[in-house]
């Protein structure tokens, strides 16, 4: 596996031989919620709740989020991605005297009463002659009155002139504390006295006027595309493989708005929703008659069920908790002992000690759960025959048949990213069969790598997937418009029964779509040549292709291609 949080996904080059595909991390779980105190609408990474206890103020009644995410980490999770979204909280500000002119106010970045700032001002190595410079030190501390410092950020030789270098606010855009808040002042901010307690530095606290605001609304939690706000902060994060938004609050479930958001964000970035049950599903009865009525559905979701039950430190008692941080952080464990198409599953997926479901579900109930698309959590081991494969949320019968089982979701996830970050070299070289050539050895390689550990079925690796770049998908047309296409399948569940992605780099940036085609039941190697020029002539636009194969265009996301399915990988 890759070092989470690691953007080095191909080796350097070396003449002569292949490049290598890295293997992207499965176990980054993103949490979107409100929090105690830290930065707003932007993505920080956390590795222990320690971390998260440092930036966000730990535990917090009022805070879903700061529960999953300790429980994530408490079930052996241990790479987490936090945004803090929050409904009309305000940051506190400070003010700082500027002689006769008024004031200089700076704004807190982390909104709520839990952050502390403080502030000196001196002016030490400034010239006379330099009657507009000084400079600033602003530190963030544990509590009103400590001298625990959590963070702190000087600035030297700052400016209270317009236009001039180092102008406050221009230099405080950097800063991860403060802002300028209103109009600088023309004189500079007055010396900071000395403390009262003798020490040689003073510090003016910030004002007593965060605010932590009111409980998340939907509206919150979504954000705005264009201001990079709530889900979609996350575009800037790094890798990001699990997504968890706990209820708005413990009385209140997130809206099928958020949902719906949620699961677009995670097909375009290859990740997996963890969604809670509704808090009225409050029995095995309950929630396979909710399910028979449940709006949302997608091959990139799944649903843990039952709630669990945890002791709330803050209370001192046992709680009942929603399991999205739960159950993100036994996938996450698994994925360190597991390969990422057989984690989750089996006597590793259990709860840690400490953690239990809220109720029992009986045997009889199990299959029926399972079935309608809600997975189960457990404390204990249950006999074999009593185990199911996890299930994602996908619909019906027009939902892929493989992808309704989370491990062969997760799967085809984990490829496509290796997969077109692993060839993004191509963009840079010259559009040539050599090119081609390479890359088609280079996925060959990794598919076979795969195929060895056992990710797909069949007889042999030739029967387990496939791979296509050459001149057939790489006609004139593309080479002008500058892109480089490369197919490959594999069989996940079935020999023979492949899934097909298409990748095309281009000066737009890289994508992967999604090919599906006509399974046959039999197989027979006999067929290589008819079937691989099949899946050729499908690969090309609608209007050339044979009058047999022709493609359906569903949105932006997927092609339907109707063909006979390739036997074995190019030869």
């Amino acid at each position: 596996m890759a070092e989470p949080f690691d953007s080095h996904f191909v080796d350097a080059d070396q003449p002569g031989s292949v490049r290598v595909i890295a293997r992207a991390a499965t176990s980054i779980a993103a949490f979107i919620g409100r929090a105690l105190k830290g930065p707003v609408n932007e993505p920080v990474p956390v590795r222990s709740f320690a971390d998260y206890t440092r930036v966000f103020g730990g535990l917090w009644q009022p805070s879903t989020l700061s529960y999953a995410v300790e429980q994530f980490f408490e079930n052996g999770g241990r790479c987490a991605v936090i945004v803090r979204v929050v409904n009309g909280a305000k940051p506190p500000t400070l003010t700082l005297p500027a002689g006769n002119a008024g004031k200089l106010i700076l704004r807190g970045l982390g909104a709520g009463s839990r952050d502390f700032l403080r502030a000196s001002v001196d002016y030490d190595r400034i010239a006379g002659r330099e009657p507009a410079r000084f400079n600033l030190v602003v530190q963030r501390v544990r509590t009103a009155g400590s001298e625990q410092i959590e963070d702190q950020e000087i600035f030297r030789r700052l400016s209270v002139t317009p236009g001039a270098d180092r102008f406050i606010a221009d230099m405080l855009l950097e800063s991860r504390l403060v802002r300028v808040q209103g109009s600088v002042p023309t004189e500079r901010p007055s010396r900071t006295p000395p403390a009262a307690n003798g020490t040689v530095i003073g510090y003016t606290p910030s004002n007593p006027d965060g605010d932590d605001g009111g409980p998340l609304t939907d509206y919150d939690v979504i954000g705005s595309a264009q201001s990079g706000t709530g889900i979609f902060a996350l575009q800037s994060a790094p890798d990001i493989n699990l997504l968890c938004i706990p209820p708005l609050t413990r009385e209140q479930d997130v809206g099928l708005s958020t949902l719906l958001v949620a699961g677009r964000f995670c097909r375009e970035r290859r990740a997996m929703l963890i969604i809670d049950p509704p808090s009225d599903w409050s029995s095995s009865a309950a929630a396979l008659d909710g399910m028979r009525h449940w709006p949302f559905r997608s091959e990139d979701a799944a649903m843990y069920f039952p709630r669990i039950v945890a002791f709330d430190r803050l209370r001192g008692r046992f709680e009942m908790f929603a399991p999205c941080g739960v159950a993100a952080g036994m996938i996450a464990r698994c994925d360190e002992s597991w390969p990422v198409w057989a984690a989750a599953e089996g006597d590793a997926a259990i709860l840690r000690p400490g953690i239990r479901p809220a109720w029992n579900v009986t045997m009889s109930d199990r299959t029926r759960l399972m079935t309608a698309g809600i997975n189960l959590l457990q404390s204990v081991r249950i006999a074999p025959k009593y185990a199911a494969s996890p299930r994602t949320l996908a619909s019906g019968a027009a939902a892929v048949s493989d992808w309704r089982y989370l491990s062969a979701r997760r799967l085809a996830l984990f490829i496509m990213t290796c997969v077109e970050r692993g060839t993004r070299w191509m963009s840079f070289e010259r559009n040539t069969q050599g090119t081609w050539t390479l890359a088609r050895a280079q996925v060959e390689a990794f598919l076979e790598s795969l195929y060895a550990e056992g990710a797909f079925v069949g007889r042999s690796g030739e029967e387990g997937y496939f791979v296509v770049c050459d001149e057939r998908i790489n006609n004139e047309e593309t080479v002008r418009a500058g892109k480089f296409n490369l197919a490959y399948g594999f069989s996940a569940t079935k020999p023979g029964d492949y899934h097909v992605f298409l990748v095309t780099h281009g000066p737009g940036g890289s994508r992967t779509r999604t090919i599906s085609m006509n399974r046959f039941a039999n197989y027979s190697p006999t067929v290589d040549e008819e079937i691989e020029s099949s899946i050729l002539r499908g690969l090309v636009p609608a209007d050339r292709a044979e009058p047999a194969l022709h493609t359906d265009h569903i949105g932006d996301d997927e092609d339907t291609v109707r063909m006979p399915a390739p036997a074995r990988r190019e030869a």
